[in-house]
C-alpha cells in the first residue's frame, strides 16, 4: 500500500478514503450479524451448540469463506451500476455513489433487525445500486437509461427462484428423510438442554459451518467489490488496473484486441487504440504507465458494454481476456472484508434467531427439518457463489425451515411468514428510494 506513504493523495482524499471504507467494512459488519442468525438458528435450537460456541464457529466459516469465494459475485453485483456514471461521473459522483448506496443498505438492515425480521441483505444492496443507477439517469434527463437492466434481470431471477427452491427442496428432502431415517427421534422436537444423538450433532455442525461458509463466500464478495470501486474511485492510478496482472494475462489481453476489432463497429474504435496503446511495451500490469491505467480501465468498460450488445461467442471470449486487467481484487481488501464480517457475526445475533428458530413454525424446530433447511441452504448458496449469482441467505434458509414445517404438517405462524414476506417485498423499493435520495443529496456537494 505504496500510495498511503507516497505523498500522493492529499489530506482530503486520505480523509475521504478512510470515511469510504469504514463505511464499507460497517456494511459488511452488520451483514455479519444480520445474517449469519440463519446460519447459527438450528444448531441452537436443537442444542447442538451453544450460542457462543455457534457464533464462533460461524464466524470462522465466514471469515474463510471470504477468502475462498473469489470475485464472480463481487464484479456481478459492480457490474448492476451504470457504465457511464462508472467511466464519465469521476471520483466524487462515483464517492456520492457509493456512499449512498452503502448507507442506504445498512440504515434497511438495522432497521429489519431491530424488528427481528429476517430480511436479505443481498436484496437490499441490490436496491440500493439500482435507486443510485435510477436516480443519475434522472438526474441527467434520461430517467432509466443508465441501469443495466440484463443485468438487473439476471440477479432479480436468482434472488426470486432461491427461496421458492429452498421452500420446495427443504420440504422434500424431509419427506425423504421420514422414508429413509428409522430413528424417529430425529422428527421429534429437542428435551430441554439435551445434546442430539451424536451422528446428527455432526451433521447439523457440519451444516452450520457449510451455510456460514457460504455465506461468506457469496455476501463477502459484495463489500469486496464495493471498496474495489471505492479505491478505483480516488486512487485510480494505483487501483484501476491490477498490478500484479501476469504476463500472460497482459498478452492474452493485448492478442485479444484484433479478434475485437473485426466483430465490432466502428464506435469501439478509439477504446481498442487506448487499450492498444496502454498496453505496447508492457509485460506484466505494473509496468502499464500510472497515467494510462484510469483511461485503460474506462476503454475496457465500454469495450465490455459493447460486446454485451454484440453477444457473440467469439466477441464474448476474447474480451473475458481484457477482464482480468479489471476484475480483481488485493489481498488486504478480502482480509479486512474478512475480518469485519467474521467479527459482526459473533455479535447481535440473537433478535433474527429467536424469529428463525421459534416464530416460523408453531412446532418447535426437530433435527431433521434443521438439517434438511441447512442442507439445502448451504448446497444453493455454495453453487450459487460458483457460478457468479448473488442470493440471499436469509430467505434460502428461512424458506427452507417453512418448508419443513409444511411437509411435517405442524402449521406456520402466519403473522411471522407475512411479516417475512413483506419485508421480501418492501426491501428492493424502499432500498431504492432510500439510496435515490442520499445520492442525490450527496451530489450536491461533489
Amino acid at each position: 500500500m505504496d500510495f498511503l506513504t507516497d505523498g500522493s493523495l492529499s489530506t482530503g482524499t486520505l480523509v475521504l478514503l478512510a470515511v469510504s471504507l469504514f463505511v464499507a467494512l460497517a456494511f459488511e459488519f452488520v451483514n455479519g450479524f444480520h445474517d449469519t442468525a440463519n446460519a447459527v438458528a438450528t444448531v441452537i435450537y436443537t442444542n447442538t451448540l451453544k450460542p457462543t460456541h455457534a457464533v464462533i464457529l460461524s464466524g470462522v466459516c465466514n471469515f474463510v469463506g471470504v477468502f475462498v469465494g473469489g470475485i464472480a459475485v463481487a464484479m456481478a453485483i459492480v457490474h448492476l451500476l451504470p457504465v457511464d456514471l462508472l467511466v464519465e461521473g469521476g471520483a466524487g459522483k462515483g464517492m456520492a455513489m457509493v456512499l449512498a448506496l452503502l448507507l442506504a443498505a445498512i440504515l434497511w438492515n438495522l432497521g429489519t433487525w431491530y424488528l427481528g425480521l429476517p430480511a436479505s441483505s443481498s436484496h437490499t444492496l441490490i436496491g440500493a445500486i439500482l435507486g443510485v443507477g435510477l436516480m443519475h439517469s434522472a438526474m441527467r434527463g434520461d430517467f432509466g437509461a443508465g441501469v443495466n437492466w440484463d443485468k438487473a434481470a439476471h440477479v432479480g431471477e436468482s434472488l426470486l427462484a432461491s427461496p421458492i427452491f429452498g421452500f420446495a427442496v427443504a420440504a422434500g428432502l424431509l419427506l425423504l428423510f421420514r422414508r429413509i431415517i428409522r430413528d424417529r427421534s430425529v422428527f421429534e422436537p429437542p428435551k430441554d438442554n439435551e445434546p442430539p444423538p451424536r451422528w446428527i450433532r455432526t451433521v447439523l455442525i457440519g451444516t452450520c459451518a457449510g451455510v456460514s461458509f457460504a455465506h461468506g463466500s457469496n455476501d463477502g464478495q459484495k463489500g469486496v467489490g464495493l471498496i474495489m470501486l471505492i479505491l478505483v474511485g480516488l486512487i485510480p492510478g494505483a487501483f484501476a488496473i491490477d498490478e500484479q496482472a501476469s504476463a500472460e494475462m497482459v498478452s492474452g489481453a493485448r492478442e485479444s484486441i484484433a479478434t475485437l476489432r473485426n466483430g465490432l463497429d466502428d464506435s469501439a474504435g478509439p477504446h481498442l487504440d487506448r487499450v492498444e496503446a496502454a498496453l505496447a511495451g508492457a509485460e506484466t500490469g505494473r509496468d502499464i504507465a500510472a497515467d494510462d491505467r484510469w483511461p485503460l480501465r474506462q476503454s475496457i468498460l465500454r469495450i465490455d458494454e459493447a460486446v454485451a450488445e454484440a453477444g457473440t461467442p467469439e466477441l464474448r471470449a476474447a474480451e473475458a481476456k481484457l477482464d482480468p486487467l479489471t476484475d480483481y481484487a488485493p489481498w488486504w481488501v478480502i482480509v479486512a472484508v474478512a475480518l469485519a464480517l467474521g467479527i459482526g457475526t459473533t455479535v447481535g445475533y440473537e433478535r433474527i434467531v429467536v424469529t428463525v428458530g421459534e416464530k416460523i413454525g408453531k412446532s418447535h424446530l426437530t433435527y431433521a427439518q434443521g438439517m434438511s433447511a441447512e442442507i439445502v441452504a448451504m448446497s444453493t448458496i455454495g453453487v450459487s457463489s460458483y457460478l457468479g449469482l448473488p442470493v440471499s441467505t436469509t430467505h434460502v434458509l428461512s424458506s427452507g425451515i417453512a418448508g419443513t414445517m409444511a411437509a411435517q404438517k405442524s402449521g406456520l405462524q402466519m403473522k411471522t411468514v407475512r411479516n417475512i414476506a413483506l419485508a421480501w417485498v418492501l426491501t428492493l423499493p424502499a432500498a431504492m428510494l432510500l439510496s435515490a435520495g442520499l445520492f442525490w443529496v450527496f451530489s450536491q456537494f461533489v
